[in-house]
This record gives C-alpha cells, sequence and structure tokens, in this order.
C-alpha cells in the first residue's frame, strides 16, 4: 500500500508547464488521503482560477499515482478554498523563482 509521502513524491514529478516548479513545492497540493491500497484522494488547487492549464495538470497527477504499485483508483479534485498565495510554496521553489524567502 502507497504511503501518504510516497504520493507526495510521485506528485513532485508533476510541473506547471508555465512554471519551472512542481506542484508540491508550488503549494498547489493541499492534501493526500490514502482512502486504502487501491485508491487515493488529492485535493489541489492553482495558482489562480483562470488558468488555463488546470485540466493537464490535475489529469497528469491522477495518471501518475495511478502509475504507482497496487493502485487502482486515483481522484484529483480541484479546489479554491483557501485561495493559493505565493506564501504557501516552499523555499526552494521561491528560490527557484527568485522570490524572497520570507513571503
Amino acid at each position: 500500500m502507497p504511503t501518504q509521502e510516497e504520493v507526495y513524491e510521485v506528485l513532485r514529478t508533476c510541473y506547471d508547464p508555465e512554471i519551472p516548479v512542481n506542484i508540491v513545492d508550488l503549494g498547489l497540493v493541499y492534501d493526500v488521503q490514502v482512502v486504502d491500497e487501491k485508491k487515493i484522494d488529492v485535493k489541489m488547487t492553482l495558482t489562480a482560477r483562470g488558468c488555463g492549464m488546470g485540466q493537464y495538470i490535475t489529469a497528469e497527477a491522477e495518471q501518475k499515482i495511478l502509475e504507482m504499485q497496487d493502485v487502482e483508483e486515483a481522484k484529483v479534485e480541484l479546489v479554491w478554498e483557501p485561495p493559493w498565495e505565493p506564501s504557501m510554496m516552499s523555499v526552494e521553489a521561491k528560490k527557484m523563482l527568485g522570490m524572497p524567502e520570507d513571503e
């Protein structure tokens, strides 16, 4: 059965095509639930509601989760609360984007 951390590691291989940082370090992944050994549920958001890449990003995340051993069902739900803000990014993401680390 995959662990929550293993799912996060897989999600770190998914990138917003417009930003060269993975969706976990961007702070887009709000929740990962290993429902049972075959089902994973994820709640995530986007940097903006109007982001045209939302369908692409969620489909990629679902596909990568489904490639994990024993996983048969992956549900990635887009949520808008709380709204995303730059302070949700990891220190590494801020460094990559040339942002101050204390934002």
